[in-house]
């Protein structure tokens, strides 16, 4: 079983709850057994942060839900890993 094992998103949040409050109740999550939240960019009434999220056969919906439920907003997905394990990218010539 691997479903959805690591979502990167980029959020808009307000400054409460604080960034660690976000991150543990989003590590409370079912099969979520990782939160990293890097700060992006923050003005008088919000913060833009990149969350990291890894586990086993994670719940994108519920993810989101707790997300919006803490005031959050989801601006886009930056990165899915799915399947048996995580594959990281590789840099190529092109790159």
């Amino acid at each position: 079983m691997g479903g959805l094992r690591r979502i990167v998103l980029d959020v808009l949040k307000s400054h409460e709850p604080s960034n660690v409050s976000f991150a543990l109740k989003l590590s409370e999550l079912e099969n979520v057994e990782g939160v990293n939240i890097t700060l992006s960019e923050i003005d008088q009434e919000t913060e833009s942060v990149k969350i990291t999220i890894v586990g086993t056969n994670l719940d994108y919906d519920e993810i989101k839900n707790e997300i919006e439920a803490l005031g959050g907003v989801v601006h886009s997905i930056d990165e899915v890993v799915a399947g048996k394990k995580i594959v990281e990218a590789v840099k190529t010539e092109q790159d």
